[in-house]
């Protein structure tokens, strides 16, 4: 079936078009049929004087939201959605909708977020919610160009492991054949395996699972991350790439989202770099908690408050930093990326030498036997190398100002959902 979008209408042509029932107005001697398709709203008009009364009265009788193909001719009309109007030849049903509706697809009558999610494949047809996901779907795609574009390699590590990236408990674990396996919280390290490989700089875009049980507006169990790792890069200049990237994403996306922006009434600020860098102790200072505490929300939303711009805090405890994280005197080469709402990204200067990464295994009592598969990449000439891991969803969440992570994602997965 050949049909033109919406977007792609010609005044004074004929055309064949399709999509949903968005609304039926009868006005007297003149009705309405407003179609939608994905990329906005078609005025179907219907004269008395212009169009058979068999049709007019077919389409009276439509059920909102069925899905209809409608072939008529293409007439200017300023006060119509595209500008334009269709004065149509045929109407035809291919598909009725039941009564009543999951939810209001005008948005006239608002829905829970729960109840949205539940029927999520409804939620989708609202040009807010839809124009949500054309952004998420721009992003990532900005995202993969700038990395290649400085020339890093995606790569696609497993899924399903047999060990804890980070040791601990926040995993699913999983039935493998006759052993127990988990699904993977993070690539790691796989993309750290690849710096011993000679890819030297590799990316990967993917989910990752964290059993977490966390019930806010910013936690999910299964996230997209952005994941990026550099042979003979340090951590000042990784963090230099990810604040670039940040900055990039903005530029594109204001530049080639605009109509999705503006359904969501969003005008993006473009944050300016170099990202503000402050030490972990100034950061304990200003969220007033003691030293070896890790940021909770309230302590984030504090500092948040204070420096009102995406930033950098460095200078970590190496006892709050994974093992694999280069340690300086009593602190270590980590950073976390922060918004005023939340922490977006984390990243370090790994260690690359082998003795001192069995040592640091053993000080954070992981067994190295468990990691005898990353650690042989060590034995064998690693590179220095340094990366950082960002969630897609909360830069997609703080950079459109969306009050819940769910929002962010098509089909949210957090401890009370697996369905749909």
């Amino acid at each position: 079936m050949k049909v033109t979008r919406s977007s792609a209408i010609i005044p004074e042509t004929d055309v064949t078009v399709a999509g949903w029932v968005h609304e039926l107005r009868d006005l007297g001697g003149i009705s309405f049929l407003l179609l939608r398709d994905r990329d906005g709203i078609m005025q179907i008009t219907m004269p008395k004087k212009k169009v058979p009364p068999e049709l007019v009265e077919r389409v009276r009788r439509l059920s909102r939201e069925s899905v209809v193909r409608v072939v008529g001719h293409v007439k200017v009309e300023p006060k119509a959605p595209q500008g334009c109007e269709i004065i149509p030849y045929e109407v035809e049903l291919l598909n009725a909708a039941e009564s009543p509706l999951p939810l209001d697809v005008t948005g006239k009558v608002p829905a829970e977020l729960d109840t949205r999610l539940d029927s999520r494949f409804m939620d989708v047809r609202l040009p807010a919610t839809r124009a949500v996901f054309f952004i998420r779907a721009k992003m990532l795609h900005v995202v993969r160009s700038f990395l290649v574009a400085r020339d890093f390699i995606e790569i696609q590590t497993p899924k399903m492991v047999a060990t804890a990236t980070e040791g601990g408990t926040q995993l699913f674990p999983i039935s493998y054949f006759d052993r127990e396996a988990f699904l993977n919280q993070s690539p790691q390290l796989y993309k750290q395996i690849m710096m011993a490989a000679g890819l030297e700089r590799v990316f990967e875009v993917g989910p990752i699972f964290r059993a977490e049980e966390h019930d806010t507006r910013k936690h999910l169990n299964e996230v997209t991350s952005i994941d990026v790792e550099a042979s003979f890069m340090d951590d000042n200049e990784v963090m230099r790439l990810l604040e670039e990237l940040i900055q990039h994403v903005y530029v594109v996306i204001t530049e080639q989202c605009s109509a999705p922006l503006k359904v969501l009434g969003v005008t993006l600020s473009i944050p300016h770099i170099p990202f503000r860098r402050i030490t972990y102790a100034d950061a304990i200072e200003i969220a007033d908690i003691p030293w070896g505490d890790d940021l909770d929300t309230a302590a984030e939303k504090a500092v948040g408050a204070e420096i009102r711009e995406h930033y950098f805090i460095v200078d970590w405890p190496g006892e709050l930093k994974p093992f694999y994280v280069q340690p300086h005197k009593n602190l270590c080469y980590a950073f976390d990326l922060m918004h005023p709402r939340m922490e977006l990204a984390s990243g370090a200067r790994r260690i690359h030498d082998h003795q001192l990464l069995s040592k640091q295994l053993a000080d954070k009592f992981l067994a190295p036997e468990s990691f005898a598969f990353y650690l042989d990449a060590f034995r064998f000439g690693m590179p220095p190398h340094a990366g950082w891991g960002l969630g897609a969803e909360r830069l997609l969440m703080t950079m459109l100002g969306l009050a819940n992570i769910r929002e962010s994602v098509l089909f949210p997965r957090d401890r009370r959902r697996i369905t749909p």
